[in-house]
């Protein structure tokens, strides 16, 4: 007997008719498959394009790697999970709020409901931080695992439902500041499909590294990318249905001669308005300072003092560099936020432009010898979106009348897959 859908957050999802394995791409903007499709170097995925489905989706605004997944394993935008940057600004308080925690995630995620339900559910992802959201109320003592590679030599069964993990994946600790962090990930999911207690549910979230590092005509991106298709092929040869897509995109934001492109926001808005009158948040911010410097291309003006948010958003626009100022209401109807976590004014940077705080707050030692690639903005919120396996005709039509969201990935392969 077929088990019954599984309905999450709205939404309801048809049993998977075989394991499923979900892949966001960390930093996998479109235009590195363009090119390495191009010059027939994913095999693998050019068959997905060819007898499955592919589109280009819209992500959530901020392209940031928080808001993004959460958005992809609840299945709704940032106004609806509440997870809106990787820092927010708790007025209460005064204080910056890392965003990672599972009790700032509203709703369910797929993957726990599917799990609560009887699905076996595996949950893998290269950095920790997003380990604990991703796997909210996921009960790992039945059967179901949840890891990051980051801290895979660390893994026990009361925390992540697994154990010997490297000995597992065959492979040693990988580096943070790597491409085998990605792919410690995905052999991690393919070694659990090969096993006996195969998952119905993978989600498999790599990291933007080598995105951040090398644009698509540098030879460490293309082997990559070929490390990532290999991967995926063996996926589907396990008997997987395979989903792509991506959290953002990823822009070059330097200027010729190397140097970051930046709008240093705080220390414009000190000198109009003077110092701690107006609060600028980088909701980039994290621990990995060699990918970004917490440089990106949106940012939160709260103001705090006898500066208005009208008065930020007039001398901002004036701004090279500069594609949008919205005030709160605005940004949140344009780009579904949450208005309890949103800041007075948003501004969000052009394609080749970035926006940080104050330039003494900012460590950029870890760019050194590399262009800033990053993101955060409209620009970088265009990604892939792609099946292994073919759509069924309410779901073709779904995705002729609108652009599919990226967090619609789920919907699509368990929905739109077979016969309607």
């Amino acid at each position: 007997m077929t088990p019954t859908p599984v309905s999450v957050n709205g939404t309801s999802y048809r049993w998977p008719r075989r394991p499923l394995a979900v892949v966001c791409i960390d930093g996998g903007d479109p235009a590195y498959l363009q090119r390495y499709l191009a010059e027939d170097a994913i095999p693998n995925i050019a068959r997905f394009m060819k007898e499955g489905f592919a589109t280009v989706a819209e992500g959530t605004v901020p392209s940031f790697t928080c808001p993004n997944n959460m958005s992809i394993i609840t299945g709704t935008p940032a106004s609806r999970h509440g997870i809106s940057g990787n820092y927010y600004l708790d007025t209460r308080t005064g204080e910056a709020v890392v965003m990672t925690g599972p009790e700032l995630l509203r709703g369910h995620t797929i993957l726990s409901r599917f799990a609560a339900a009887g699905a076996k559910v595996a949950s893998i992802t290269a950095k920790d931080k997003l380990r604990r959201q991703l796997a909210k109320d996921l009960d790992v003592s039945r059967g179901n695992v949840s890891f990051s590679s980051e801290f895979a030599s660390r893994c026990t069964l009361a925390e992540n439902g697994i154990e010997d993990v490297l000995e597992l994946v065959g492979m040693p600790q990988p580096g943070m500041y790597s491409m085998e962090l990605s792919l410690f990930v995905l052999e991690a999911g393919i070694r659990l499909l090969d096993g006996r207690n195969r998952p119905d549910l993978l989600y498999l979230s790599l990291t933007d590294w080598v995105q951040h590092k090398y644009a698509p005509h540098e030879p460490e991106a293309k082997r990559f990318y070929q490390a990532l298709d290999r991967c995926f092929g063996r996926l589907a040869a396990l008997g997987a249905d395979v989903a792509l897509t991506a959290d953002h995109g990823m822009n070059d934001k330097s200027d010729a001669a190397g140097r970051p492109n930046v709008v240093w926001l705080q220390d414009i808005l000190d000198a109009q308005f003077g110092k701690g009158d107006t609060r600028v948040i980088c909701p980039i911010t994290d621990a990995f300072v060699a990918h970004h410097g917490a440089l990106g291309g949106f940012v939160r003006v709260w103001c705090q003092g006898r500066a208005t948010p009208r008065e930020v958003m007039k001398l901002v626009k004036q701004i090279d560099g500069i594609e949008s100022v919205l005030d709160k209401s605005t940004a949140c109807r344009v780009h579904d936020l949450p208005a309890d976590r949103e800041a007075d004014v948003v501004v969000i940077s052009t394609a080749d432009t970035c926006i940080g705080g104050s330039e003494a707050e900012h460590d950029l030692s870890g760019l050194a010898g590399h262009r800033l690639r990053t993101h955060g903005g409209v620009s970088e919120a265009r990604v892939p979106f792609i099946l292994s396996v073919p759509l069924n005709d309410a779901y073709r039509l779904k995705a002729g009348a609108a652009t599919p969201k990226s967090y619609q990935i789920f919907d699509f392969a368990l929905n739109g897959a077979g016969e309607a």
